[in-house]
C-alpha cells in the first residue's frame, strides 16, 4: 500500500447535503461514494443518524453505510447527535462514529437540543455501548468539538472552555477529539494556538483531525497552520458543498479538490488521484443541478507538468 502522509476525510455526503434544500437520489449518493473511494479517498462520512423529519436529505444513511461497507479498504464514518443515533450507526456497521459537542452552549441547544452536561452523559452511554461489543466490532469514537473557534450565536468561545470540554470527552471514554471551525471564524494564528493547547491538554496523539470551513477564504491557510502543528487528518467536501444549518452565515467546507492539489504540490501524499477526483464532480452536477459547486482547481484546471515536477516544496 502506498504511504499516506495526510488523510482526507470526505464529508460531503453528510455535511454537504445536510445544508442544501435539494435531496440527492440514493443511487447518485452511492455512485458518488463509490467513485471517490475508487480515486483513493480513504474515509467518507456517508451521513448522519438523525430523525428524517429533521434532515430528510440524510434519511437513507443506513442504506449508504451498507453500500459503503462493500467497498474494500474504505473507512465508513457517520455523525450521531445522541445515544439513539449511535445505536443506529453501530447497528448499521460504521467504522467510525463522531458526536458533535458544541463549545457554544447556545449552538448546542440549537443543533442537538442538549446542554454540555447532557452531551457528556450521552457520550458516556455511547462508550458503555461500544464496550459491550467484541473488540473487532468496536467503531472508533471521536468527540468533535464544534464552534471551537467561535460561534455566530455567542461570538468568541473562551479557550478554557474548549480545553475543559476536550478533557471531559476523553475522560468520558472517547478515543480522540477533533476540532471543528463550524462557523468559519478560524484564522491561522488561532488554529496554531488552540491546536497546541488542546494537544497539551489531551495528548499529542488524541488530536489529529480538524474540520475547517472556507467561509472567509482562509480554509487552506488554516490547513497550513494545522500542518505545522502536526495535524494529519482534514475533513473536506467535494465541490465545497456544506455548512451548518444552525449557524447562520457559516457556508463553505474546504473544497476537497483544492485541498488535494495543495497537498500534492507540497509533496505530501494523500493517496488520492486528483485527475480522477475532478471527474466525480459530474455526479454532483447532474444530481444537484440547482446547487452551486465551488473550487479553484476545477475552474482553472491542472497546470502543465502536474503532478511530476510540480512540487513547490516538501513539507518537513
Amino acid at each position: 500500500m502506498n504511504r499516506i502522509d495526510i488523510e482526507i476525510s470526505e464529508v460531503g455526503p453528510r455535511d454537504g447535503l445536510q445544508s442544501i434544500k435539494s435531496i440527492m437520489p440514493l443511487d447518485a449518493k452511492k455512485a458518488w461514494i463509490s467513485a471517490e473511494a475508487a480515486c483513493g479517498v480513504p474515509e467518507i462520512e456517508v451521513g448522519s443518524f438523525v430523525p428524517p423529519r429533521l434532515l430528510p436529505q440524510l434519511a437513507d444513511t443506513a442504506e449508504l453505510v451498507a453500500h459503503a461497507r462493500t467497498i474494500d479498504g474504505l473507512v465508513v464514518a457517520a455523525l450521531v447527535p445522541n445515544f439513539k443515533g449511535a445505536e443506529n450507526a453501530i447497528k448499521a456497521g460504521v467504522h467510525k462514529v463522531t458526536i458533535p459537542l458544541s463549545a457554544s452552549e447556545t449552538h448546542s441547544m440549537a443543533n442537538v437540543n442538549r446542554t454540555h452536561n447532557q452531551m457528556i452523559d450521552e457520550v458516556k452511554k455511547i462508550v458503555a455501548l461500544i464496550r459491550t461489543l467484541p473488540p473487532e466490532r468496536r467503531p472508533r469514537f471521536e468527540g468533535g468539538i464544534s464552534t471551537a473557534f467561535g460561534c455566530t450565536l455567542e461570538g468568541p468561545v473562551p479557550e478554557a472552555k474548549i480545553l475543559a470540554l476536550a478533557s471531559a470527552l476523553m475522560e468520558a471514554g472517547c478515543d480522540e477529539v477533533g476540532l471543528s471551525d463550524t462557523t468559519g471564524y478560524a484564522t491561522p494564528g488561532h488554529i496554531a494556538r488552540l491546536v497546541r493547547a488542546v494537544k497539551k491538554e489531551v495528548g499529542e496523539d488524541r488530536l489529529t483531525g480538524l474540520h475547517l470551513h472556507n467561509t472567509r477564504g482562509l480554509g487552506l491557510a488554516n490547513v497550513l497552520a494545522a500542518l505545522d502543528q502536526g495535524i494529519t487528518t482534514f475533513d473536506a467536501s467535494l465541490g465545497g458543498l456544506g455548512g451548518c444549518p444552525f449557524a447562520p452565515g457559516a457556508s463553505g467546507n474546504i473544497v476537497t479538490e483544492d485541498l488535494v492539489f495543495m497537498l500534492d504540490a507540497m509533496g505530501l501524499k494523500t493517496g488520492i488521484n486528483l485527475e480522477e477526483l475532478l471527474k466525480v464532480r459530474t455526479i454532483l452536477a447532474e444530481a444537484l443541478p440547482d446547487e452551486d459547486l465551488f473550487g479553484f482547481v476545477p475552474e482553472a484546471g491542472l497546470p502543465k507538468g502536474y503532478p511530476d515536477g510540480y512540487v513547490f516544496q516538501r513539507h518537513p
